[in-house]
């Protein structure tokens, strides 16, 4: 049975590379890997990392693309591969641009579709935009839905999807954070580009910072870059901010925090040096989906630059809060975790409801004996 995985995103590659490893070490699967490039630096990052060698590259990033001319690129790329693979069944994950297309030309020509990471909805179609439409619509096609969470699973009965359809497996990320965890432990030379920071900010209380969502865009990066600059003006603190390429995100950020002692504004990690950092920080502010989940497996409280989230589960566990983009609700939230040792550990110690690191193994075994 031949199964093609298809992303394009770093997040993506990152989730998605403990199942490709997991499909190729299957006996009755013929694993084959087609990437977008959506990112294409961020991609190839985790690529290197995870020795994976895609089968087919499309490359369709453009400079200044509109989504609907990056949608309209990707169906009909991924049309066209989907042809001369002739794949049984295809894996898509989450809800990037890539995983709605891919789904759209996969149904055009009915090959089934496997949706991992299913089930996450915020609820409001513009909170994250344009992921929870994509979302919708892959898990609108999609025969077989992994869903990380009971949550998540809930969610896609209540839109009337069979039960014998969805499978709870968990997080594929918290596979990759983990088995990345141990590599580094063995091999510290994966992240020793991190040892001049950590150096440089030994004995303050490091707070990562991830930003890079389209809602955020305008004043939500203003307002965030406003509130790094007030936390960074305490003497015990150091953000580390690695910089999303994104014109949009550095252009808000540069002139507001570049020429702050406490603040490194960093190139893109990849995956390995991201794990550090995670590893080094006391706490995460982030506007990402996947670090909510991957922070609290190392016990690291999660504040959300978010006024809505497709991971409730973590809100409702303790180990993430919503703070939105209001730059006195960051500090302030930011402040009582710093200085409140009871609030705290009440999130660092919060029981991570994201899975095992178990997920891609079990996703293979089902996606093998569904054919």
């Amino acid at each position: 049975m031949k199964v093609m995985t298809v992303f394009g995103t770093r997040p993506e590659a990152i989730k998605m590379f403990p199942v490709v490893h997991a499909l190729q070490d299957h006996s009755a699967i013929d694993a084959r890997v087609c990437v977008t490039a959506q990112h294409r630096e961020l991609l190839d990052q985790v690529l290197q990392i995870a020795r994976i060698t895609p089968n087919v590259d499309l490359d369709v990033m453009q400079a200044n693309q509109t989504l609907d001319a990056l949608l309209a690129r990707l169906v009909v790329g991924l049309g066209e591969t989907f042809d001369a693979e002739e794949p049984d069944r295809i894996l898509v994950h989450g809800d990037t641009m890539t995983t709605m297309a891919a789904t759209l030309a996969a149904y055009f020509r009915k090959i089934p579709v496997g949706h991992i990471e299913a089930g996450l909805r915020s609820g409001n179609i513009y909170h994250p935009w344009p992921e929870e439409v994509n979302r919708k619509v892959a898990g609108a096609v999609a025969d077989l839905h992994f869903a990380p969470t009971e949550t998540a699973a809930a969610a896609l009965r209540s839109e009337n999807v069979r039960d014998d359809r969805i499978h709870i497996t968990g997080n594929t990320v918290i596979d990759a954070l983990l088995a990345t965890k141990a590599r580094i432990d063995e091999e510290p030379s994966l992240a020793d580009g991190l040892d001049s920071l950590v150096a440089r900010f030994a004995g303050k209380r490091i707070i990562a910072v991830t930003s890079h969502r389209r809602e955020n865009f305008g004043d939500g990066m203003k307002a965030i870059a406003e509130a790094i600059a007030a936390i960074a003006a305490r003497s015990d603190v150091a953000v580390v901010f690695p910089v999303h390429p994104n014109p949009h995100v550095r252009s808000a950020m540069e002139p507001i925090l570049g020429a702050l002692d406490n603040v490194a504004l960093v190139e893109p990690l990849d995956y390995p040096h991201f794990v550090r950092l995670l590893a080094t920080s006391e706490l995460v502010l982030t506007d990402s989906g996947g670090v909510q989940e991957e922070a609290p497996s190392l016990g690291k409280p999660v504040l959300v630059m978010r006024e809505t989230t497709e991971r409730p589960e973590g809100i409702e566990a303790g180990t993430a809060r919503l703070v939105g983009t209001d730059k006195a609700r960051i500090v302030s939230e930011i402040f009582k975790l710093l200085d409140d040792k009871d609030a705290y550990n009440a999130m660092a110690r919060a029981h991570n409801p994201f899975g095992d690191g178990t997920a891609a193994k079990q996703i293979a075994e089902i996606v093998a004996r569904a054919h």
